[in-house]
């Protein structure tokens, strides 16, 4: 398959999501699955080449989805997978197995901060924890100078972790 063919799969790709979050989702989850389906594209090996892209799109979603709660009535936006198969015409059991390749792939689980929606990011209870020679502890429980510097480093995207020294 050459390049320009791998670029119209991957327009496609993007145009089934595009919809499918603009009728039943939100711009967030767009953005989060246009950001996996580039990165799926920039595969050595691209995952999408081969299969029905109906398939691929709808395995888009519903990594995306499993890892935000998507499926949890109690989170809006709220969509089940038997939906996301319906509406992209597929199995969906084939949708959860395409879907759980690309989080294999990509190591992605829940509060994966990549992958992770705006309410998901900013209610992970693991923000408010710190690893400290081995341990979590709560953030709160470090000397103020150190809960800034926590923050600071996890705002440029890079997370923190303490050794104290003994002698």
């Amino acid at each position: 398959m050459t390049k320009e063919e791998i670029k119209n799969k991957e327009k496609q790709l993007l145009e089934f999501t595009s919809a499918f979050c603009a009728e039943n989702l939100d711009d967030d989850y767009y953005q989060l699955c246009e950001k996996l389906i580039l990165k799926l594209g920039r595969k050595r090996d691209v995952p999408f080449k081969r299969g029905k892209i109906e398939i691929w799109a709808a395995a888009v979603v519903y990594a995306i989805g499993s890892i935000n709660f998507l499926f949890d009535e109690s989170f809006e936006p709220y969509v089940t997978a038997k939906q996301i198969s319906e509406y992209f015409g597929t199995k969906n059991s084939t949708v959860s197995s395409k879907a759980r390749q690309i989080k294999d792939m990509f190591d992605i689980e829940h509060f994966s901060p990549e992958f992770s929606t705006q309410h998901m990011t900013e209610n992970n209870p693991f923000n408010n924890m710190v690893m400290v020679d081995g341990f979590i502890v709560p953030l709160s429980s470090l000397p103020e100078n150190l809960q800034e510097l926590v923050k600071k480093e996890r705002a440029e995207g890079r997370d923190v972790e303490f050794t104290t020294q003994t002698e």
